[in-house]
This record gives structure tokens, sequence and C-alpha cells, in this order.
């Protein structure tokens, strides 16, 4: 047996890096605790994909659940995990190409309001780094999440949470964080 991020012996392993239990487990805590989706509206019907450009040249490519607007309008109806300057419910514009049977992200139309932060927790949790207790804390503040796995988060800022509550609360937790939307160069762009 294996340990998998869940912090059990167990397998098989699922795409989450989590074993189908854990895997399960993680889920359930998700609906129950994220409310991102109890918000009325259409369900969604389409993914765009966004490429994530790395240093070296070369994108990553990442898709997000998405309600088609028409005219090639969508409404992201997840998180990002990878792209940036993207949040929850903005719209963008991604014409369908019909080479990657996708719709490709171009830009922005409408930003949402929601703002989004990525914390990963270190398997080892040191220095009082509590994934629970981090979780709870931006739960409390008014912020929901989506897990990729159990040590890495899409944190949504809503509208109405002020996001130098969270940066302050993430880093009185010790906790690593980036800034996706906006990103770091875009709130500090003397210190970028």
């Amino acid at each position: 047996m294996a340990t998998c991020g869940g912090g059990r012996d167990c397998e098989p392993f699922t795409a989450s890096g989590l074993c189908t239990a854990c895997d399960k487990s993680l889920k359930a805590t998700n609906a129950a605790e994220n409310n991102m989706n109890d918000a009325p509206g259409p369900t969604p019907d389409s993914k765009v994909l966004f490429r994530v450009p790395e240093d070296d040249g070369s994108a990553n490519v990442e898709t997000l659940w998405a309600t088609s607007l028409g005219e090639d309008e969508y409404k992201l109806d997840n998180s990002p995990f990878y792209a940036y300057s993207v949040s929850w419910e903005d719209v963008v514009y991604a014409p369908y190409d019909p080479n990657e049977k996708r719709a490709i992200f171009q830009r922005v139309l409408k930003k949402s309001g929601n703002r989004t932060v990525r914390v990963v927790f270190d398997a080892t949790a040191e220095d009082g780094e509590s994934p629970d207790e981090v979780l709870e804390g931006l739960l409390a503040i008014g912020c929901t999440y989506e897990g990729a796995n159990r040590r890495y988060l899409s944190i949504n800022i809503p509208p109405g949470v002020q996001l130098q509550d969270v940066r302050a609360f993430l880093i009185a937790k010790n906790a690593q964080f980036e800034h996706a939307d906006p990103t770091y160069s875009e709130l500090f762009p003397d210190e970028a």
C-alpha cells in the first residue's frame, strides 16, 4: 500500500492523486463547504481552453467549465488552477476552434468582481500551517474554494470580501499562496 494525499494507506489512486476513498471524501467535503455552485442559473455546458505560457516558451493547457452565452461568450463556472487574470463567473470571449474542438480563451469581456488566490499546502504542514484551520478561516472570511487535490486549492474571493483581509490571514497562517487574479504584478507593478 502507498500513502495518498489524504494521509491514508490505500489504493487505487485517482487522477487527483488521492485514493478512491479519499477522493470521494474530498469531493463530499468540497460539495458541503463550497457554495460556489449553489447559485441558481444555467448548468455549465461548455469547456473553455486556456493556454498558460511557461518561461521556456511552451504552454500548459487548462480547461474551465463555463456556460455558453452565445456569440462566443462564456461565463466561467469554476475557479482556475493555472490560468491567470480570470476568476469564477467572469464573462470571456472564446471562439470555437475546430482543430482543438473547444472554445479558446481570447480575452475577458466582463469581470465578475471575484478574485482568485491559490494555496499550496506543504505535505509536512510545518510552521502551524494546518489545511483544515486555513480553510475554516477562509470560509469564515467569506471565501469559497475548489480543490485540485487536498494540497492545491483555488480560493475564490467574492466581491464583498477584502483581498487585503485574505492576504493578511494567509500570511498570518504562514500559508504558501500566489495571486492569480489579480496577479502579484497587477497588484504591485513597481515590485514585480
